[in-house]
């Protein structure tokens, strides 16, 4: 990738639910609710052709999608819901407010209440189209209400399954356009990259699947080194080949998904590992974790943002800036560009009585890491891609830390050096 990093944007999102951390157990057998499976990619026929598998295997599943094609022109939706015997509904439905949220809280939720209240001994499939990610619709089932009811009461989430197309994969995770650049942009205001929106889809899921049930073209070698890719992307998932035999009964209800699980960019800071450290190259397939507990100075890692990027193909985690010692900063990269924004307070800087308003999990890792300097203070990052150097990606975060000398000059100091990142984050403390 050899596009200059962009200017510093926040995420998509700073607090979110996440993918199942590890393999569970099927639910308990006296959970009556339908099992909602939802099917997420960058490459809508691979969606598609995985939910004609479910069906093929099922075909009393209801299987919902949604085609924003018109969304931001219209404020169209185009809903269809079909079974194993054809279709069943064909809706267009006009939005007040033609957005990605909009469809999800004003249809799309009301429709797999409705399905789900109507044929409860049935289970339900979601088919996403590429703009709308996976973490979005299960943020809005663990908040929302429909009818007065939560969207839980009805369903449940049973997992998270990204299809990935060995043949675009690649090119969507090096990619430096922004889904405008598709016209696939579900907002005027919609500035997020394909690379990002394609990293985040497999990063959230708890499944992830290398699809491949008719011949692509693509060799021996190449699907290897996807497989890699994929696992290093997301180590806490389980990663499956698209065998149409058994396809249905390795995804169906299979209880992987956990709504309880850490949003990705936080993994660290509740103890659950952020990436996997692989610095050798497997098929040319590299991942590295980089941890450090001191600060960077602001203007040296602005300095090192473009190289940062450039050299990886995805990268995620937590850091901290000297000059805003309070605030944990969430970091992404990917497809050239950088995102990084607002995760909140370290619990060094939040007071006693507030400690309770954060999980159990980060409590216990914050007291099992605690540094009489700095508190929970620390950075964790994790990078993938293809050839990158591991040690060289080190030695330049090293370069971004306080030196011993700077580190002597005391917090005072550090909040007065030249910042670039002030004023990008949702909130700065000046305490």
């Amino acid at each position: 990738m050899s596009s200059p990093a962009q200017p510093p944007r926040p995420p998509a999102r700073r607090h979110r639910t996440g993918p199942a951390a590890q393999t569970r157990a099927p639910g308990p057998p006296d959970d009556t609710r339908p099992a909602l499976t939802i099917l997420t990619g960058f490459a809508p026929h691979a969606t598609r052709e995985a939910a004609d598998l479910l069906l093929a295997a099922d075909p009393d599943l209801l299987v919902i999608a949604h085609d924003l094609t018109e969304l931001l022109a219209t404020g169209t939706v185009r809903r269809t819901v079909r079974d194993g015997r054809g279709l069943l509904e064909d809706e267009h439905l006009t939005l007040e407010h033609g957005c990605i949220a909009c469809t999800v809280r004003e249809d799309l939720l009301p429709a797999l209440v409705r399905l789900a209240r109507t044929r409860p001994g049935g289970d339900l499939a979601l088919v996403l189209p590429p703009a709308i990610e996976p973490e979005t619709v299960a943020a809005a089932c663990s908040w929302c209400r429909i009818d007065g009811a939560p969207v839980t009461e009805a369903l449940r989430i049973d997992s998270v399954v990204a299809v990935c197309d060995p043949t675009t994969l690649l090119t969507d995770l090096e990619s430096d356009q922004d889904l405008a650049d598709r016209r696939l942009q579900a907002a005027e205001d919609d500035d997020r990259t394909v690379a990002d929106v394609t990293a985040r889809q497999i990063e959230y899921a708890d499944t992830v699947v290398l699809w491949n049930p008719e011949p692509t073209g693509v060799d021996g070698f190449e699907r290897t080194r996807l497989d890699v890719l994929l696992r290093r992307l997301n180590p806490w998932a389980r990663h499956l080949d698209a065998d149409p035999a058994a396809f249905a009964a390795r995804i169906r209800r299979s209880a992987r998904y956990d709504p309880d699980a850490p949003e990705t960019l936080g993994r660290g800071i509740e103890g659950y590992a952020i990436g996997c450290h692989e610095p050798e190259p497997d098929c040319g397939v590299v991942a590295a974790v980089y941890r450090a507990r001191g600060p960077f100075h602001p203007d040296r890692f602005h300095r090192a943002l473009s190289a940062l990027a450039g050299r990886t193909l995805r990268g995620r985690g937590h850091l901290w800036l000297a000059s805003q010692p309070d605030r944990i900063v969430a970091w992404e990269s990917g497809g050239g560009g950088v995102s990084m924004g607002d995760m909140g307070p370290w619990l060094a800087a939040t007071p006693d009585e507030a400690w309770a308003d954060s999980s159990p999990e980060r409590r216990v890792n914050a007291d099992l890491h605690w540094d009489e300097e700095y508190g929970d203070r620390g950075i964790q990052l994790a990078f993938v891609g293809l050839h990158f150097d591991a040690a060289e990606i080190a030695e330049l975060l090293d370069g971004c830390l306080l030196t011993d000398a700077e580190r002597a000059e005391g917090r005072a100091a550090w909040r007065e050096y030249l910042d670039p990142f002030d004023g990008c984050f949702e909130s700065k403390e000046r305490n």
